[in-house]
């Protein structure tokens, strides 16, 4: 694995955008384990046990040092309690207390340096039109900020309209880029401002 950028690791919000299969999982994994050793992980398609063995085979990191907020678990029938690093909502659909378990997770967490990852946007929007799902990355990009701690965002660029994603750039200070060329997967870095960076393998 190409060693992120300077510019992606010193962002203050990454959004990462790509089609299936090109990589996006794994960016998002190593970049929150470059930020912290604490991330937060806010899963709306993978259950805490299959983030933590995922977070922990990509970054050979512990996974039991991540906090996860399960979307899914709940959703299946299997009603599980909170414990201290594991926070269950009803359904990836429930903004509201997706929104609630955070800010426990964030006033349970002051002091620590932590990082926060929502993996998938895509998920969220399909229960929620984009600008709603604007509102929350707003929400969420300026609590985070507000703590000093970093956040990065997924989505699925060929599962919406070329709006919608757009739309969805607009609360990161940076956009990662993937996609896969022959055999290989790449990316580049697109700031606010400038040219993208050249396309690098990972």
């Amino acid at each position: 694995m190409t060693v992120l950028p300077d510019a992606v690791r010193d962002a203050d919000s990454v959004l990462v955008t790509g089609p299936p299969m090109s990589g996006k999982y794994d960016l998002f994994n190593r970049l929150l384990a470059a930020w912290s050793s604490g991330p937060i992980i806010i899963s709306t398609g993978r259950t805490a046990e299959k983030v933590r063995d995922d977070y922990e085979s990509i970054t050979d990191r512990d996974g039991d040092d991540a906090i996860v907020i399960d979307c899914v678990t709940h959703e299946q029938g299997d009603k599980r309690d909170d414990t201290p690093t594991t926070k269950y909502v009803a359904s990836a659909g429930n903004l509201t207390d997706i929104g609630v378990k955070f800010t426990d997770v964030v006033e349970s967490s002051t002091g620590r340096d932590r990082a926060v990852g929502v993996y998938s946007l895509s998920q969220l929007l399909m229960y929620w039109d984009a600008e709603r799902i604007y509102q929350f990355t707003r929400v969420m990009t300026s609590q985070t900020s507000g703590q000093g701690w970093p956040f990065v965002g997924v989505i699925n660029s060929t599962a919406h309209d070329e709006q919608i994603v757009h739309t969805l750039h607009e609360p990161f200070d940076v956009i990662v880029e993937t996609r896969v060329e022959g055999d290989d997967r790449e990316f580049r870095v697109r700031g606010r401002v400038g040219q993208p960076s050249e396309w690098i393998s990972f």
